[in-house]
Parts: C-alpha cells; structure tokens; sequence
C-alpha cells in the first residue's frame, strides 16, 4: 500500500512542477492525474499497489466534501447575496456538462458501430 501511495503522491508532484514551470492555468493534481493515466496506459495495466490505493481513497472519497460543506456554511452571507449569479453559475455548468456528455457518447456510439460493421 505504501507503494501505491508513493506512486500516487509522485505524480501529483510531478504534476505540481510541471503545472508551476510550463502549465500555470492547470492545477498541478490535474496534471498529475493526466502524467499518471498516461503512465498506466503506456505500462498496459495498474499495479496492484496502486489499485489498493485507489480502491481505499474511493471508500472514503465522502470525507473530501467535508472542507467544501465547511466552505460553504463559512462563506454562506456572501453566496446568499450573490444567489442569483451562483444558481446560474450551477445551472449552466450542469447543462453544459450534460451536453458535452451526451456529444461524447454519441460520438462513441457512432465509433463503436462503425467497428462492428
């Protein structure tokens, strides 16, 4: 497990140095988790190390909404006077994030029949 997490937390300092020095506009976790899904593509398969991970951190994945719930009870006078613009701000997210979806599943669709005929 140990190796696992090392293998993780390297990424996300890799990711940190590249977003500080070449990526300013991209969150060094982001990077990291992209530099580590290409590490797993090019090896074929995840290590067993890094699976026990992955799996223990999606177990207790609720634990990372706690910092937001505390963010949002801290901050509520200001989200309140600005409701308007936070609702559309969701509103908007959310149905971009269903269309970008939904073209995305088409077009694999789309591939995916093309394989079969």
């Amino acid at each position: 497990m140990i190796a696992g997490l090392v293998q993780i937390l390297l990424f996300q300092g890799i990711g940190e140095i590249v977003a500080k020095f070449f990526l300013p506009l991209i969150p060094g976790p982001v990077v990291g988790l992209v530099l580590l899904l290409a590490w797993l593509l090019l090896r074929g398969a995840v290590p067993e190390s890094v699976d026990l991970v992955a799996g223990a951190f999606s177990q207790h994945l609720g634990l990372l909404f706690v910092p937001a719930a505390v963010g949002v009870v801290m901050f509520w006078p200001n989200i309140k006077s600005h409701a308007v613009a936070v609702v559309a701000a969701l509103v908007v997210s959310v149905v971009a994030t269903m269309a970008v979806t939904a073209l995305v599943l088409r077009l694999l669709a789309r591939d995916r029949q093309e394989a079969q005929e």
